[in-house]
């Protein structure tokens, strides 16, 4: 199985805070991974490293076979730079949990500006792209609406249609659904289902343990800025071994 991203002892520190102690995991392609836990356990801090947005105090980040960031020959830790940085980021697409859609843009204009900027990609393939995408999440009808004029879901589908734009190995979904209200929030599983059963590569950070369980092939429990326990769905949300893991699931219905 090819791994799309690597993760190796991780750590964060905010001045003499350490919120990530040692995090190391590794995503495989067609392969969703769950990341569950209480507040305050370093879940968004881990996906802001990966995702360049933090940058590390320890460890190492591979995307493939290209470093994001890892010690060079005097044991300093040295990030990707220029070309090599872009690629990169290519690689991946991040969707957070307030939408951060550019509110003076089109929807279509939304999702197609970095593949057009950015990456560069021709005009004519970039708008039957992102037409196919607006038609994946529900909204071709929506291409000329301004953010203000949809509802949160509507935003949080077109925010996953921006991530998909660029064609990354990876998405990453940082609580996607924390900001809505409960009716909304269906919508967006529903999206994040249907790209899973493409087998679209995907990291979500979730409180929605149900849908942990129905989506994922790996769940990881962290607690504290370290992996507390990791494996199948089954084992790891409806059989956990560590009492930690059982305590907070305690506050979820799972059957």
């Amino acid at each position: 199985m090819s791994k799309v991203m690597s993760a190796l002892n991780i750590h964060k520190c905010f001045g003499k805070n350490e919120v990530l102690k040692g995090i190391s995991f590794d995503v495989n392609k067609g392969e969703v991974l769950s990341i569950i836990g209480p507040s305050g356990s370093g879940k968004s801090t881990l996906l802001r490293c990966v995702t360049t947005l933090e940058k590390i105090s320890d460890g190492s980040i591979y995307y493939g076979e290209l470093c994001m960031v890892d010690k060079n020959d005097r044991g300093q830790l040295t990030y990707a730079t220029g070309k090599d940085m872009q690629n990169i980021k290519f690689r991946f697409g991040l969707v957070f949990q307030s939408f951060n859609l550019f509110p003076h843009y089109t929807v279509l204009k939304n999702i197609t500006d970095a593949p057009l900027s950015v990456a560069k990609t021709p005009k004519a393939d970039v708008m039957e792209y992102a037409m196919e995408l607006l038609k994946k999440v529900g909204l071709e009808d929506k291409a000329a609406a301004y953010p203000n004029e949809l509802s949160g879901g509507q935003q949080q589908r077109v925010a996953i249609a921006r991530a998909l734009a660029m064609k990354p190995d990876v998405l990453f979904f940082d609580e996607p659904t924390s900001a809505l209200d409960p009716e909304l929030t269906g919508e967006i599983l529903k999206v994040i289902k249907d790209l899973a059963r493409e087998r679209m590569t995907m990291v979500i950070v979730t409180h929605e343990m149900n849908f942990a369980k129905d989506v994922s092939d790996r769940v990881i429990f962290m607690d504290g800025g370290v992996i507390i326990e990791e494996g199948n769905p089954q084992d790891v949300l409806q059989n956990p071994k560590n009492e930690r893991t059982k305590a907070f699931l305690s506050r979820y219905s799972t059957a």
